[in-house]
């Protein structure tokens, strides 16, 4: 086989995980191969994200990658020069019921035993923050100020440009056919153009984890549940956070907007019950049932007009937590799947987790805490309570 195309590591998926994993690689010197069946970087689930990174979570594996997310996004363009419009706007979780009061301020102990800087607001208080929510019955929320959200897009191709600077090779409209064994080790893999020999095959196929995961015998218990979302014309700027009401209501389970830096209103729906499958066409009852609820929270919103709507694919795991670790049964197989919708925000921080984990640095004790809670082999016991 041609010299050229033996690797140190393969990636498979050039999405929210694998461009970062591959940064993280080609950084420390590693050859690396990504391959993916699209035709750039981003364009499976990561374009219908919409943007949002935070370190707020109620699950401490889940906390420390945001962390480290937010360290790299917002000082990526004074590290690199690229524009990917980061926002330090925060995330607000507002309450207008004493349920989602309650859990909000259950989970702000969790959060302060990692030094987040978030807290409640009193009402007052958070309509100083956001003026135009609507005052009706506000209770309250959380403010974390040093959350924010940037251009997907952006920063999936400012990653993987400097992923490619380092050293990284790209491979794109080449779907996997095969993954090569050798006595139960990875040995390389074959796609639609050629094989390829790695000793490492890192899974970072996002909803497509399953299938990959089948070529090695392995049955991941991931499934795509679609997630629909939409734009607005751009207007001026009134809005500061990422806006996050986690009151369900028929048809679905929260909702979240922010306006971007250029003006327009990006919004997503959490869809109960799930919407299991890999169907990705508009619907005609999503933006019915997100707008009201959109307005009667900010009833200035009213005013504005919807210019699109997408849907995009969440790779769900029986416990709303991705699985990353290394394959029992198979020597060389990397797991970095199931992020449930939040493999944008997590992206960078796993990226480098993994290559920590392939160049077998020295991990740290936070990086085996992670590890240990996200294990693929963990019992599925529980549902994280900010997804």
């Amino acid at each position: 086989m041609n010299h050229k195309h033996i690797y140190d590591v393969i990636v498979i998926g050039a999405g929210s995980v694998g461009v970062p994993t591959a940064w993280a690689l080609a950084d420390q010197g590693v050859r690396t191969l990504v391959l993916d069946r699209f035709a750039s970087p981003g364009q499976g689930s990561n374009k219908a994200a919409i943007g949002g990174i935070r370190a707020t979570h109620s699950d401490p594996a889940k906390i420390r990658l945001g962390q480290r997310s937010l360290a790299i996004a917002s000082t990526w363009a004074d590290r690199y020069g690229h524009d990917i419009e980061w926002t330090t706007g925060g995330y607000a979780f507002v309450a207008y019921g004493e349920r989602e009061e309650k859990t909000l301020k259950t989970l702000l102990d969790v959060q302060k035993q990692y030094e987040l800087n978030i807290d409640w607001l009193t009402a007052g208080e958070l309509l100083d923050v956001v003026p135009s929510l609507n005052p009706e019955q506000l209770i309250g929320g959380t403010f974390s100020p040093q959350d924010g959200y940037c251009s997907t897009l952006r920063f999936s191709h400012a990653v993987h440009d400097v992923a490619e600077q380092h050293g990284a090779t790209f491979r794109f409209n080449e779907p996997v056919l095969s993954i090569d064994l050798q006595q139960d080790a990875i040995r390389g893999v074959t796609t639609s153009q050629g094989s390829y020999m790695a000793p490492v095959v890192i899974n970072a196929a996002g909803p497509w984890a399953k299938e990959i995961g089948a070529l090695v015998g392995i049955d991941h218990p991931v499934m795509p549940d679609s997630h629909e979302a939409g734009i607005t014309e751009p207007v001026a700027r009134f809005l500061g956070p990422m806006l996050v009401d986690t009151c369900p209501a028929p048809g679905s389970a929260n909702y979240y907007f922010y306006q971007l830096a250029t003006g327009q209103i990006v919004f997503c729906i959490t869809p109960r019950p799930n919407l299991w499958g890999d169907d990705r066409r508009e619907t005609s009852t999503f933006l019915p049932m997100v707008s009201r609820r959109m307005i009667h929270l900010v009833p200035r919103l009213q005013y504005i007009r919807v210019r699109r709507t997408w849907r995009g694919l969440y790779p769900m795991t029986p416990d709303g937590s991705p699985l990353v670790g290394w394959s029992q049964e198979i020597d060389g197989y990397l797991m970095a799947i199931g992020m449930c919708g939040q493999g944008f925000m997590l992206g960078p921080g796993l990226g480098e987790l993994v290559a920590r984990m392939v160049t077998e640095s020295n991990l740290s004790p936070e990086d085996q805490e992670v590890l240990e809670i996200l294990s693929p082999y963990r019992t599925f016991a529980s549902q994280e309570a900010l997804q």
